[in-house]
């Protein structure tokens, strides 16, 4: 018997499905299809163990459907575009394609240690020429009908890195890479019209049934529909063109509890105001350094400018409000500005109590309730409250009730229109850098912005780039921008602002079905592959980017490169946890912290310390992964020292998969044991002849089998992988200890090699070989489980003796209910129990249990 080697087992595996395509997608009538898809990575230079766990899944899912009989696309590419690998050639003075090309290079030798059913033939990179040209032509297209648009709009400004930031990149009002102070901008962006379709997104949430109910949520208060009242404040004495402020309101209710009206330092009032008040436009312009993030505007201490105008109450004539500039509001949501209820927002009291404004309920908990509040009254919309100035007089409502009275009693007094808007803005996609896909427009001084010709794309980025100066080398390089309009011909100008990268991710999951296709798709193959039947990734990408992706899908069938039954391209999602690992730590002597890599520790009486030294180290388990933190695990150390099925197996075994799990050497190397000792069973097995087993032995391990065969499928198609994982090991236990022939043993061997194999494929290859098995296990049929094998034919029945345990019995399981009270009364426990004497009860619950009561 040969030692379990995966270092010589693992690549002999991987160049046998290599060399027999075996993972080579291709339509076919007589098989269905199940196209089976993880997000795909980015090219950082080296995998990690979360990828391990993400990609493991993935092809679990792939090798059980090929097994099925199904027809399974399974591809693979790279997110190649983006700042990282921008910032990465600045550093290092080399081109960003050199190094995400040398970074991809890298990662998929990494994937390929992994041994994932990847259909390699169909891999591309977002930055390959031949895709994001294909993404130039989906953007004309959008452009044409009319899904893409151009305007004006206030934005982040990194002075340093001298691009346009995300909110999300914004920190405490500075970049998140160059830490400069950031500056609120208007420029001209590129936008997609993804608010049209605002509605239709929402509604189409509650057909994904194989969605995580989180990630509907979580999409469904992003696009945030509303119901509320769009009306307008009469000003008193404001500057000309500014007689009225528009506002929206979602809480109209609380329309008489109103003291003060802001506005958004961008607000075009704020912005004329500013023009003869020099201390309004420092405040507006500190006000402009803040991130502008959700949780950063949470966040912020609330701030206001009194702009000195007033506006009347729309009731109340009599009734005038303050105008503050506000430091909180945005002037992409909504109007640019707001009405203050302080009594029923808890940022509104704290403002109203910081300035001294009025705070005046109009609504209590009872009727009896003070008016004076010391926190903001915020009941839930569903919650029954007592207006006491609610729009149908005095009465009890929901929150809903007095928000549907208040629409009905402006409406029809003329004070503005019950509206429904969304949260939802249009997706600003314009970036001024230069590692992304160049918007492939032309500025004409005589024709404007004219569309770039089709039969001259892709427009290619140039190689010939220098990062000495920051900022977007496009700008300065005139031969690239330089070019004839495609309208009139004349001399004219590229655009040379670049596409966000989630553009990009946004529909490759469509290329993937014909990536060598001379238009962004084959209808053909679209038609046929479509949709993704298992996405699988971070829950980090719950919103925006699936978001995007459901919009490019519609977007996309619109504009006839995709299918109307693919407009929501992900039939069902799977959000999987993170891999976690203790962080261990020392302090070092100027009392900051230092991180030591989990090959650096070892543990030593009861302790952990460090390897060289010996000092003890503090360890904080639990950990998500960080480099920043050195608790980084690297897979190809760890796939060299317990081989690549070690890996996938740990991943997948040790928790459900949709929650975190914990990886650590101790757990790896007890996996590695384990799948040894499955080699070593099999090959003791391979080594016997023909034998006898012992009398209903052979019967009973297959009946094993057929149990494990039908639990294993089970836990692998509701992503119970751990479940499938936990079966396997109770299975390989009975193997072992059985006394079955060696007929019967090879069988339940193969059987288990063939269930294995999703989660241990080269293992189980060898396996099915050594067994001889025919051809490649990757290739052979699922096992079937047959009902009739799982049918017992006898039961073990407990009895009980006034409540307690005394014994069992083990009966055919149709054995009539009085000759199973025959045999509990002889049992030798009942009968010293009962001590000759009649017992007062004799309950027998058929195949559950024997109570016996004296």
């Amino acid at each position: 018997m040969s030692r379990y080697d995966p270092a010589e087992i693992e690549p002999k595996w991987q160049k046998a499905w290599d060399d027999a395509l075996t993972f080579q997608a291709r339509r076919s009538d007589d098989k269905p299809k199940y196209y089976v898809l993880e997000m795909f990575p980015y090219p950082s230079g080296n995998l990690h163990i979360g990828h391990v766990r993400n990609y493991t899944m993935g092809d679990v899912v792939a090798r059980y459907k090929l097994a099925t009989g199904h027809n399974v696309l399974h591809p693979m590419g790279w997110d190649a575009f983006g700042l990282p690998a921008e910032n990465a050639a600045i550093e290092r003075n080399v081109h960003p394609g050199d190094w995400t090309y040398g970074n991809i290079a890298s990662m998929k030798a990494q994937f390929k240690k992994l041994g994932l059913s990847l259909d390699w033939s169909r891999e591309f990179a977002t930055c390959d020429p031949e895709y994001y040209g294909q993404q130039q032509a989906l953007f004309l297209d959008m452009l044409d009908a009319g899904l893409v648009y151009r305007k004006n709009a206030v934005v982040n400004w990194d002075p340093v890195d001298m691009t346009v930031l995300a909110n999300e990149q914004v920190e405490n009002g500075r970049g998140w890479r160059s830490g400069a102070v950031v500056e609120r901008r208007e420029l001209t962006q590129w936008f997609f019209k993804i608010s049209d379709m605002a509605d239709d997104l929402l509604t189409a949430l509650d057909g994904l049934d194989n969605w995580p109910a989180k990630v509907k949520l979580m999409q469904a208060n992003w696009i945030g529909k509303s119901r509320g009242l769009q009306f307008a404040f009469s000003t008193i004495d404001a500057p000309e063109g500014f007689d009225r402020i528009e506002v929206y309101t979602t809480r109209p209710d609380t329309l008489m509890g109103a003291s003060f009206v802001g506005i958004s330092p961008d607000h075009p009032l704020a912005k004329q105001l500013e023009k003869d008040n020099a201390e309004l436009a420092a405040f507006n312009a500190e006000c402009r350094r803040m991130g502008t993030s959700e949780e950063e505007m949470e966040k912020a201490e609330k701030r206001g400018f009194d702009t000195g105008l007033r506006v009347r109450h729309p009731f109340d004539t009599a009734w005038e409000l303050p105008v503050y500039v506000a430091n909180f509001i945005l002037m992409d949501y909504g109007t640019g500005a707001i009405f203050g209820c302080p009594a029923h927002d808890q940022r509104d009291f704290d403002f109203a109590t910081k300035y001294d404004l009025p705070i005046v309920a109009t609504y209590l908990p009872s009727e009896e309730s003070p008016t004076e509040l010391q926190v903001a009254y915020v009941p839930t919309k569903t919650e029954q409250v007592f207006y006491v100035k609610g729009f149908a007089g005095e009465a009890w409502q929901t929150g809903t009730e007095g928000i549907d009275a208040a629409i009905a009693f402006c409406e029809s007094n003329g004070v503005g229109q019950g509206v429904t808007k969304f949260r939802l803005r249009d997706w600003g996609l314009s970036r001024q850098r230069f590692w992304g896909c160049p918007i492939p427009v032309v500025h004409c001084a005589d024709c404007g912005v004219v569309p770039e010709k089709k039969e001259n794309l892709p427009v290619k980025l140039p190689d010939d780039v220098s990062f000495d100066i920051p900022g977007n080398p496009l700008d300065r390089h005139d031969a690239w921008r330089s070019c004839a309009c495609p309208a009139c011909g004349k001399p004219a100008k590229r655009e040379t602002d670049t596409m966000d990268t989630f553009v990009d991710s946004s529909w490759y999951f469509a290329r993937f079905t014909s990536p060598n296709a001379t238009t962004p798709t084959d209808p053909d193959e679209a038609s046929y592959w479509m949709n993704v039947d298992q996405y699988i990734g971070g829950v980090e990408h719950a919103i925006l980017h699936l978001l995007y992706a459901r919009f490019f899908a519609r977007a996309m069938h619109k504009t006839g490169h995709l299918p109307a039954s693919a407009v929501e391209p992900f039939d069902a999602l799977f959000t999987q946890g993170m891999v976690t690992h203790a962080i261990y730590q020392t302090t070092r002597d100027d009392g900051r912290p230092q991180y030591h890599y989990p090959k650096e520790v070892e543990p030593r009486d009861g302790k952990m310390v460090l390897k060289d030294s010996g000092a003890e180290v503090q360890v904080i388990p639990s950990a998500k992964m960080s480099k920043s933190k050195n608790n980084v695990v690297d897979p190809v150390e760890i796939i060299s020292q317990y081989g690549a099925d070690s890996a996938r197996w740990f991943v997948l075994s040790d928790s459900p998969p949709e929650r975190d799990v914990e990886w650590t050497a101790a757990g790896a190397e007890a996996t590695s044991k384990h799948l040894a000792r499955v080699w070593r069973i099999a090959s003791e097995i391979a080594a016997v002849g023909d034998t006898k087993g012992r009398p209903g032995e052979d019967e009973a391990l297959l009946r094993e089998m057929h149990k494990a065969t039908h639990d294993v499928t089970m836990g692998v198609e509701s992503f119970g992988f751990n479940a499938s994982i936990a079966r396997l090991y109770a299975f390989t236990s009975a193997l072992q200890k059985s006394d079955a022939g060696a007929i019967a043993k090879r069988k339940a061997a193969k059987v288990l090699a063939q269930l294995m194999a999703p989660m241990t494929p080269h293992l189980s290859e060898e396996i099915w070989q050594l067994l001889g098995g025919e051809g490649l296990v990757a290739k052979a049929p699922w096992p079937q489980a047959d009902p009739a094998m799982m049918v017992e034919d006898s039961v073990t029945l407990p009895i009980q003796v006034n409540g307690k345990r005394r014994g069992e019995i083990t009966v055919p399981r149709d054995m009539p209910k009085a000759e199973v009270e025959t045999l509990a009364l002889a049992h030798h426990a009942v009968v010293k129990a009962l001590d000759g004497t009649q017992p007062k009860k004799l309950i027998v619950v058929p195949g559950r249990i024997v109570n016996v009561v004296i």
